[in-house]
C-alpha cells in the first residue's frame, strides 16, 4: 500500500511538472506592448530595396586598401554571407597591390561615388584625413557610409559613421606574449626589433607598433629585466622602417646588422609574413621569439614550423559581415553608428589548427 501511494504521488508530481512547464510556454509574446504584431515589425519595409538608387534592389561596395596579399579575403567573404543573407549585390573592391596602396583605393572611392547604383559604401580608412572630400561627396549624395579595419579618429562626421574593426592598442596582446616568451625561455638578453613601413602611412599599424612596443617594455620591467635588453622600435617607437620593395631582405638584413635579436613584432599582414620568411632563411626557427599581426594560410604555416612565435587575428570575416549588416539596418531600420570591436585573438602553435577553419580568421 505504501508502495502504491509512493507512486501515485511520483505520477502527481511529474503530472505537477508537466503541467507548469505548459503553463509557462502560455507567457508567449505575440504581439508587441505598442499593439503591433511581431511578425509585421519584422517584414523589411517597402521602401528598402528603392533606396537611392530606385532600382529595386540594394548595392553596397566594399573597398580595401589592400586586397593584393590575401588578408582581407575572409572580409569579402563575411560581406558576401551578409549580402546574400539580406537579397543585396555586394560589389567587391580594392587595391590590387600586396601592400598599403591608398592613393589606389581612393581613386576607386571617387570612381564609385558617380556609380548611380551604389547605395551604401564600406571602406577601410587606414591614412587619417585623406577620407574627408570622400565622406563629404557620399553624404551630399545620400550615400550611407561604414568604415572597416582601420580607424581613423578625425574621419569627417566620424560619430554618425559606424566602425567595424580592432582597436590599435590590442596589439598590446602580442608585446606581453613576447616578452613572456623571452622570460619563458630563460633568455638572458639581447635586441628586440619592432620592424614596420613607416612610410606608407598606415596610422593603425603605426600606432600598433608603439601599443605593442609599451606592452613589451612595461612587461620587462615589472619583471625586472628591461635593463638586460635593447628595445629598438624606432623614431617615435611606431617601428624601424623598412624597404617595402624588398620586405623580406631588408627584414633579414636588420636581424643580421643586429647580431643578437632575441625578440621581434611586426603589425600587419604584409610585414609579418616577411618576418617569419627572414626567421627561416636564417635558419632561427625556434631561436627567436617573433610575434606579428593578422593570421593569413602563410602566417599560420610559419607558427606550424616555429619561423614565428605567434601572431593576433583580428577576425576579419567580422570586419566583412558586421558593415553590410550595419548599412541595411540603416537604410531599413535607421540604426547607425553601432561599432563592433572585433578584438584580438593571439594564436600559437598549441591552437593554430582550432582557427581558419571556415575562412573567419
Amino acid at each position: 500500500m505504501h508502495k502504491l501511494l509512493l507512486n501515485f504521488t511520483l505520477a502527481a508530481g511529474a503530472l505537477s511538472l508537466l503541467c507548469s512547464g505548459a503553463h509557462a510556454q502560455s507567457g508567449a509574446l505575440s504581439k508587441a506592448v505598442g499593439g503591433y504584431s511581431f511578425d509585421e515589425a519584422a517584414k523589411e519595409s517597402p521602401a528598402t530595396k528603392n533606396f537611392h538608387s530606385n532600382d529595386g534592389k540594394l548595392t553596397f561596395a566594399i573597398v580595401t586598401h589592400t586586397a593584393g596579399n590575401g588578408f582581407f579575403d575572409p572580409t569579402y567573404v563575411g560581406a558576401k554571407v551578409a549580402a546574400d543573407a539580406f537579397g543585396i549585390n555586394l560589389v567587391m573592391l580594392g587595391s590590387e597591390a600586396p601592400v598599403d596602396d591608398i592613393p589606389r583605393e581612393i581613386q576607386i572611392l571617387n570612381q564609385i561615388i558617380n556609380d548611380p547604383t551604389i547605395d551604401g559604401v564600406i571602406m577601410t580608412t587606414p591614412q587619417s584625413g585623406a577620407y574627408d572630400d570622400i565622406v563629404k561627396k557620399l553624404t551630399e549624395k545620400g550615400i550611407p557610409i561604414a568604415t572597416t579595419n582601420s580607424y581613423d579618429p578625425k574621419l569627417l562626421d566620424r560619430s554618425s559613421i559606424s566602425h567595424t574593426g580592432q582597436d590599435a592598442s590590442a596589439a598590446a596582446i602580442g608585446g606581453e606574449a613576447l616578452a613572456a616568451c623571452l622570460l619563458k625561455n630563460n633568455v638572458k638578453g639581447g635586441s628586440i626589433i619592432f620592424p614596420n613601413t613607416t612610410t606608407l602611412g598606415n596610422v593603425e599599424v603605426n600606432n600598433r607598433i608603439t601599443a605593442a612596443f609599451q606592452a613589451t617594455v612595461k612587461a620587462l620591467n615589472a619583471a625586472g629585466r628591461l635593463k638586460d635588453f635593447k628595445i629598438d622600435a624606432g623614431q617615435n617607437n611606431i617601428g624601424i622602417d623598412v624597404d617595402s620593395n624588398n620586405i623580406v631582405g631588408s627584414i633579414t638584413s636588420l636581424i643580421e646588422s643586429r647580431k643578437d635579436v632575441v625578440g621581434a613584432f611586426t603589425a600587419n599582414g604584409f610585414t609579418t609574413p616577411a618576418l617569419g620568411d627572414a626567421i627561416t632563411q636564417l635558419k632561427k626557427n625556434g631561436e627567436i621569439c617573433a610575434f606579428g599581426f593578422d593570421l593569413g594560410p602563410k602566417q599560420q604555416e610559419q607558427i606550424r614550423t616555429g619561423a614565428l612565435t605567434g601572431s593576433l587575428g583580428q577576425q576579419p570575416f567580422l570586419q566583412g559581415f558586421w558593415p553590410v549588416m550595419q548599412l541595411y539596418l540603416q537604410i531599413d531600420r535607421g540604426v547607425s553608428a553601432a561599432n563592433l570591436d572585433t578584438r584580438a585573438q593571439l594564436v600559437t602553435k598549441e591552437n593554430v589548427d582550432k582557427v581558419g577553419k571556415r575562412f573567419e580568421n
